[in-house]
């Protein structure tokens, strides 16, 4: 797409019902004549006050009252369409309330309607690892940045093209990914990044890896490290982004990535896009 000289590209995936999803996407579509239906029980249900009074409007439909689909032209009114997902489903943006808290910490993290608008938006860094099937570490972080050439600076948008994308909407899109590890967000978060963003389902390994190691070692700390390296470092992530290849080049635009205002949620859908000069 272009506007005013400029390319903005979808960076965002579908909220698709057909996607395999360990927490299904539900939709229901309410078709243009049983909308117009709803409207005219919406007009009853305004006009009557109380709940006998609503009840027998409801019963006896006085045509001073009624209106259904045969009023409106075409026998056709509004649809419309009701999503039963999670607030992770799709791309998203993960505010540090998701992550949680240490037990003796004293302020509550950060929701969605918390999170500064101005850390949504700005100069973006495209680092491509789909060259390979390992965690990304610190080290393989600062590698593809001298790669092209990019020094970081604070207000960067960090995007990692690990070759998920491939897999969306199918069930390895959730058992086959490159994980990000906690020292590759330790280093961009002391560089001043505040959000960094994959295409894969999670920063995490696959939770049935995690939850395995763990049960084999006892070890706490190999579940969900980079997200609770949030507990201690404040920073944002961008999960399941797509079409990260039709970027021309590393650098050279701008991310935006507003989150929808979900009061208080722990994590809300986004619209990812970026701006190519």
């Amino acid at each position: 797409m272009q506007a005013s000289g400029k390319q903005i590209i979808d960076l965002s995936v579908s909220v698709d019902p057909d996607f395999w999803e360990p927490e299904p996407v539900r939709r229901e579509v309410i078709n243009h004549q049983d909308g117009a239906d709803k409207l005219g029980q919406s007009y009853l249900y305004f006009q009557a006050m109380g709940f006998w009074k609503r009840w027998w409007m409801k019963l006896v439909k006085p045509a001073k009252y009624h209106i259904d689909h045969r009023d409106f032209p075409d026998s056709m009114g509004l649809s419309l369409m009701i999503y039963s997902l999670t607030t992770h489903t799709g791309t998203h943006i993960d505010a540090p309330y998701h992550y949680g808290w240490r037990a003796d910490g004293k302020d509550q993290q950060k929701t969605v309607t918390d999170i500064p608008l101005d850390w949504c938006y700005g100069r973006g860094v495209l680092l491509d690892f789909t060259d390979a099937h390992t965690s990304i570490d610190a080290a393989r972080v600062q590698r593809k940045l001298a790669d092209i050439g990019h020094e970081l600076a604070a207000g960067d948008i960090v995007l990692m093209n690990t070759g998920a994308f491939k897999n969306l909407g199918k069930r390895e899109y959730f058992t086959t990914y490159q994980a990000i590890d906690k020292s590759a967000l330790a280093w961009l978060i002391e560089k001043g990044v505040r959000v960094i963003g994959t295409d894969a389902f999670s920063f995490d390994r696959p939770f049935c890896d995690m939850i395995a190691e763990y049960k084999q070692s006892g070890d706490k700390e190999v579940l969900w490290p980079a997200h609770f390296f949030g507990r201690d470092r404040e920073y944002i992530q961008i999960e399941r982004l797509g079409n990260l290849d039709d970027l021309p080049a590393p650098t050279g635009f701008q991310v935006c990535c507003f989150p929808i205002k979900l009061e208080n949620a722990d994590a809300a859908w986004s619209r990812v896009v970026a701006i190519v000069d």
